[in-house]
């Protein structure tokens, strides 16, 4: 088998495992946001843990690695998921819930980036996307794909949307309220995420290496 088709089934195994409930006891008080960012065949990852209620930044690292496949919709794991684990051992702070610019169970085979990782590191862990890669959007702004409810869409007044799903450890409707509360008036991006992806492109930008 090629490790595309080795990949395809490994994301449906680890469909298996996705915990769809809310299981932290405590309340969630640090968030992880973390993203990567391309030029050339350099990967650079960037995770930062923000306080939820003050959005206060804690802690910030970077990454740098080598890509080793290339873009592949719905196989966003072989491209991102060593950046994202190698980043996040590298957090010196606990955080009590993870958010990924990708998609968790809205995805063909239910699980995309942000499960994948969430299994992993068996943390709560939100998809945050930009982009919709299986499902129709219904009137309520629920996604249904395969006749289930698996994401929500907020947007924007300029129009720009972002699709939240389960990635693990959490429900929907738990994960669709504090991303909310999490954008500011003016963004469209959770704030985590914002910086997160801030960071990486001017780690890219500001790399000498290349």
């Amino acid at each position: 088998m090629s490790i595309y088709s080795d990949a395809i089934e490994l994301q449906k195994e680890i469909a298996k495992n996705v915990i769809a409930k809310d299981t932290l006891h405590n309340k969630i008080e640090y968030i992880c946001g973390i993203d990567v960012s391309y030029k050339k065949n350099a990967a650079y990852c960037s995770a930062v843990i923000m306080n939820k209620n003050t959005l206060e930044l804690i802690e910030s690292v970077n990454a740098k690695s080598a890509v080793k496949y290339p873009y592949i919709p719905g196989l966003f794991i072989l491209r991102e998921s060593e950046p994202i684990l190698t980043t996040l051992k590298l957090l010196k702070n606990q955080f009590d819930l993870l958010l990924i610019d990708g998609h968790g169970v809205l995805h063909p085979r239910k699980c995309g980036l942000a499960s994948y990782i969430g299994v992993l590191i068996d943390k709560p862990t939100i998809g945050v996307a930009k982009s919709l890669l299986c499902g129709s959007i219904k009137k309520d702004q629920f996604i249904e794909y395969d006749a289930t409810v698996l994401g929500f869409t907020i947007k924007k007044a300029d129009k720009k949307q972002i699709y939240v799903s389960i990635g693990h450890n959490i429900s929907l409707t738990t994960a669709i309220q504090i991303i909310k509360n999490l954008i500011k008036n003016e963004e469209w991006v959770p704030e985590p995420l914002r910086i997160a992806d801030l960071n990486s492109k001017n780690h890219l930008n500001f790399d000498q290496d290349d």
